[in-house]
């Protein structure tokens, strides 16, 4: 998974008798918590967070500038400044300046009576406030387990928001039905995350279908869904046919030709109408997309929004990177349960056939799917569409939105709920059985829920990230809107409250 350098630096004292006293012990804190970093920092694909340490304790402006220069020249974006004795406050700025004082950082402190790195701390990183730089502060045993997760959730976000920074999302089609709420809104996003669009027509997808995709490839590729569903691909002569499914590979195809040819790190696709009642059904090409597989084997999760939804793909692209390598989920808002305190929430397509069993193995996943034709209603082209449960699981969900053109993100924590076969069949039917289903419980009321929520869409990741996107929102400028108790527990940090 696509990461960025983390740069870790410790503050000293500038006396040559105290510094000379604790430059080795300050080193070993420094170092380790760089080893407990790249041992807990571990992403679903089996890599590691990348740290580099800073070669000596700051103890001087020279040496703050030789530091700031070493982890600026490893293209460090991410920055750890830790603190395990008084220190001079001053030397944080020429450190800075030199490594870039617009990147997430976070002061990092033992508590310690004999050696108050957290009273150097709240000194220097104080400072950094007052010229009005975001920072966060994390203060704990270096031996703590929950130390040590504060710091990686906090890590996790930090990553997220510099790894986008870069990155371009690919739009084909711009946004479907007059969605606004999905429209790419160019400068709050610039503004807060720094990623940018570009706009390719649908057309150009259709063209790379007819001329340029490998049939070979499809024809594995139709084998391999044969192999995966058997039977439960449910052909109709009609919509789903052998050559309507063909025609949502090649689509597959042509937008991974197209996302790497264009340099796109996450994508779009509008699909209704112009796709759908002319071409075919998103749903497969859509789902293969954010899996971790296809037929070619293990794979990383490329994010993918159905509708060309801008503000679902960089939310998807953010619980991506928060989760360190796992699909993420879209979902339509569709029926609240009051008798259940539950959701039903499906949509046509984009839900990672990997939430089926949280298999790695995608045969293990594939056992519980259905290919169904697609609604001839408002699918008029055909296709395949997909249909499972999806597994029990704590989740987090989310969604970035926009009051008055400032960003925001709506965060809950759930879990995904598995029925008795006859209760979610009687629960899909009230919408579509021939969809993806969540059924949802939230840690929050539907009333909360109803009048805090940006959109139609929701998007959701496994475990507990409140924290985590909590951080990233804070690092990015991002109002953070938790529901249900966890937003009660939260400290607003000090940039919202004096704004």
């Amino acid at each position: 998974m696509r990461t960025v350098p983390i740069g870790l630096v410790i503050l000293s004292d500038e006396r040559p008798h105290v510094y000379n006293t604790n430059n080795e012990l300050n080193m070993r804190v420094v170092n380790r918590w760089a080893e407990i970093i790249r041992k807990g920092m571990l992403n679903q694909d089996g890599t590691t967070a990348q740290v580099v340490v800073g070669s000596e304790p700051i103890t001087s402006p020279r040496v703050a500038q030789k530091v700031g220069e070493e982890l600026r020249r490893a293209g460090c974006r991410v920055i750890v400044m830790c603190y395990n004795i008084w220190n001079f406050p001053f030397l944080a700025w020429p450190f800075l300046n030199t490594v870039g004082r617009d990147l997430p950082i976070l002061s990092l402190s033992n508590n310690n009576g004999q050696f108050p790195g957290n009273v150097g701390l709240l000194a220097s990183d104080g400072a950094l406030r007052q010229a009005g730089i975001r920072t966060h502060r994390i203060v704990g045993e270096i031996d703590d387990p929950k130390v040590h997760q504060q710091v990686f959730d906090w890590l996790r976000a930090a990553e997220a928001r510099a790894t986008i920074h870069n990155e371009v999302f690919g739009l084909y089609g711009g946004h479907s039905m007059g969605m606004e709420t999905g429209f790419f809104h160019l400068v709050p996003i610039i503004k807060s995350l720094g990623c940018n669009t570009q706009q390719i027509d649908q057309l150009a997808l259709v063209k790379l279908m007819e001329k340029s995709v490998d049939e070979a490839e499809v024809e594995k590729a139709f084998k391999w869904f044969g192999k995966m569903l058997g039977d439960r691909i449910l052909y109709d002569g009609k919509m789903l046919t052998p050559e309507t499914l063909k025609t949502q590979i090649r689509l597959y195809i042509a937008m991974r030709m197209l996302n790497e040819e264009k340099g796109f790190d996450f994508c779009g696709l509008k699909g209704q109408r112009e796709l759908t009642e002319n071409i075919c059904l998103g749903d497969v090409a859509e789902m293969v997309m954010n899996d971790p597989y296809d037929w070619n084997g293990p794979k990383e999760p490329f994010v993918c929004a159905t509708e060309a939804d801008a503000f679902a793909a960089i939310t998807m692209q953010l619980l991506k990177y928060i989760s360190g390598g796992l699909p993420s989920l879209f979902m339509d808002v569709r029926l609240y349960l009051p008798e259940l305190d539950m959701w039903d929430w499906c949509n046509s397509g984009n839900h990672s056939s990997w939430y089926a069993s949280q298999s790695w193995d995608p045969a293990e996943n594939y056992k519980k799917i259905h290919f169904h034709p697609a609604l001839e209603f408002y699918f008029k082209a055909g296709g395949a569409s997909v249909e499972f449960d999806a597994a029990a699981g704590q989740m987090t969900f989310a969604r970035m939105g926009l009051w008055d053109d400032k960003p925001f993100m709506a965060i809950v924590k759930g879990e995904s709920v598995e029925l008795p076969a006859a209760q979610s069949k009687a629960i899909n039917n009230q919408t579509d059985p021939t969809w993806p289903h969540v059924h949802a419980k939230l840690q929050c009321s539907f009333d909360e829920f109803l009048a805090l929520f940006p959109s139609n869409h929701v998007m959701g990741t496994m475990g507990d990230q409140v924290r985590a996107l909590t951080y990233l929102c804070e690092i990015s400028g991002i109002t953070p809107i938790v529901f249900g108790p966890e937003g009660a527990k939260r400290i607003a940090p000090i940039w919202e409250r004096v704004h």
